[in-house]
């Protein structure tokens, strides 16, 4: 990985293939150069199959949102990115399938349209379905699962060539390895997602939630909406903004208390870093509006978050959540310089193999970090050092310095998800440095 302060060098993700030429690739946001600019893009599965046939080494490349080099590859990518069609809809099994080159932006209002909805949805629209579902990307709440636990089917091109599709209902165990597959199975060409009836949000946002109260009353905060973020500096002992996300439902009036457990509610729109526009930002207020458009802490069409930034999160289990909030806390004079924003949620469990919440109950502490890697690389290993007796897990595409031993123990189920990818790709054709490293090493 080759880590470097420069500009983000794609402010919207919508842009296609747009990079793939002259200059050399990056990540969203213009900390990794890729190792090749060698990319083969795919616009069906005949041309996917072709490729994986022809290349020894491939790596299938998304919307580039990972942070680490977990996507990387030195010898050739593929792209799907124009493969970004809806296939199918099902309004009575109540499913939808796409093309692997969709974005959360392109499908939710497509499915809005419809009359229908995903269960949760990430803090961006910009990143891919896919490549959020394969690395376990979640939204917020306390009884939604993280966006793979939506995926009921799937179909990928394996390393001899062959389409193998997978599913829920029929195939158990190798589904539950393969929604969370990290790249290291196959290069997924479509995928089938649970949806439900259609729903309007509103959100509010309440302001300086001290530390006390936060503790006292955990539980109560994280339960009051739908999905629940906490945004803070570590400073003065506070939390410096919860967003609270509710649904709207019909005959049911809502009125926004004016105190949180000490918190005041705004007054006006509020980025996560309070200092930022919050032009960008999804309506607030409690000006209700489609699911879509509010779940997103940021909106479709606009460079979202600080843009220029690292980040790195970790899942702790939900039992130790105040605990382990606590110990970040100590730090607070050590992150505080280095730091924009952390932000603060809970995922259900689920039963997904590399999953970090499988089959526990989670509260992430992720970090928004300033574009300082020597600074930033000194800090992850305080942090983890805190949160490992929590049994902290990071989250995949995001900067870690956890060990591989250390992985191996709290993703229980990964020697069977090695033997897995060693069934459908015995020779390591979609590996890389970072699962041989971390996984298969």
């Amino acid at each position: 990985m080759k880590l470097s302060g420069a500009a983000m060098a794609f402010p919207y993700l919508g842009r296609a293939l747009a990079w793939a030429a002259a200059e050399k690739m990056h990540n969203w946001a213009g900390n990794l150069e890729y190792s090749t600019d060698r990319v083969f893009t795919a616009t069906s599965v005949e041309q996917v199959l072709e490729s994986v046939k022809k290349n020894n080494k491939l790596k299938a490349l998304g919307s580039r949102h990972c942070f680490n080099n977990l996507a990387d590859s030195k010898d050739a990518f593929i792209s799907l990115k124009p493969m970004d069609g809806v296939i199918a809809l099902d309004p009575l099994k109540r499913t939808v399938t796409v093309g692997a080159g969709i974005t959360y932006g392109q499908l939710c209002p497509y499915l809005d349209g419809k009359g229908f909805a995903l269960h949760n949805l990430a803090s961006l629209p910009h990143i891919s379905v896919v490549g959020a579902c394969s690395t376990a990307t979640h939204g917020s709440g306390e009884k939604n699962g993280n966006l793979s636990t939506a995926v009921s089917a799937l179909e990928m091109v394996t390393a001899d060539g062959s389409a193998v599709a997978l599913s829920r209902e029929r195939d158990g165990d190798s589904f539950y390895g393969a929604v969370v597959g990290l790249g290291a199975i196959g290069v997924i060409t479509k995928i089938t997602l649970d949806v439900q009836p259609a729903f309007q949000m509103r959100q509010y946002v309440y302001e300086d939630l001290p530390f006390a109260e936060l503790r006292d009353h955990f539980d109560a905060i994280e339960s009051s909406g739908y999905s629940v973020s906490l945004f803070t500096d570590w400073q003065k002992q506070r939390v410096n903004e919860v967003w609270i996300k509710s649904r709207v439902e019909p005959g049911q009036q809502f009125h926004a208390a004016a105190e949180l457990f000490g918190a005041k509610l705004a007054t006006r729109n509020l980025h996560p870093i309070k200092e930022l526009s919050a032009e960008n930002c999804t309506e607030q207020m409690g000006v209700a509006g489609p699911w879509y458009e509010r779940l997103p802490h940021f909106r479709m069409g606009f460079t979202p978050s600080a843009g220029k930034e690292l980040q790195a999160e970790y899942f702790v289990p939900r039992k130790h959540a105040v605990e382990a909030i606590l110990a970040v806390e100590r730090l607070h004079d050590q992150v505080g310089p280095a730091l924009f924003i952390t932000e603060i949620r809970t995922i259900a469990a689920d039963k997904l193999w590399m999953s970090p919440c499988y089959e526990r109950d989670c509260v992430t502490i992720h970090f928004t970090w300033k574009p300082d890697w020597p600074a930033v690389s000194k800090l992850l290993p305080i942090v983890e050092r805190e949160l490992a007796p929590f049994d902290a897990c990071p989250h995949w595409g995001k900067l870690f310095t956890t060990s591989p031993d250390e992985l191996k123990r709290v993703h229980k189920k990964m020697p069977e998800f090695v033997e897995l990818c060693k069934r459908f790709d015995p020779k390591g054709k979609f590996r890389n440095q970072f699962l041989n490293q971390n996984i298969f090493g």
